[in-house]
């Protein structure tokens, strides 16, 4: 889903990041899910905030096709994202390649390529 609408997502992402902003490190888009590595300006922790701005904006620019479970019916969910995500701070300049590590080698880890240099999302 995300792949196939890729430059709906990046426009998203772009209006999410003009009201309030972040710097992208790092950010791979699989199939199905996204990891990123952002940095929020200085005083602002409020990442929620921008994952549920791009998520929500994001969701309403798709039209409803994928499927849906009773749970998410009943609550008027969307089937695109998963419900929650996992936010680290980075402590380290170690911590902060790790992850950007972590970010690179994803499209390799889930097979999609055989190597890092060769995705293109």
């Amino acid at each position: 889903m995300l792949i196939r609408h890729i430059g709906l997502l990046r426009e998203t992402i772009r209006a999410v990041k003009q009201r309030h902003p972040f710097d992208i490190h790092s950010w791979v888009v699989l199939p199905d899910h996204t990891h990123c590595v952002i940095e929020l300006p200085k005083n602002d922790d409020d990442f929620p905030l921008r994952w549920r701005l791009i998520k929500m904006d994001f969701s309403k620019l798709l039209p409803k096709q994928e499927y849906l479970s009773d749970v998410r019916k009943r609550r008027g969910e969307r089937g695109i994202w998963q419900r929650r995500y996992w936010e680290h701070l980075i402590k380290s300049e170690a911590d902060y390649r790790a992850h950007m590590d972590y970010v690179h080698i994803n499209p390799v880890k889930h097979g999609l390529v055989g190597s890092v240099l060769d995705y293109r999302d």
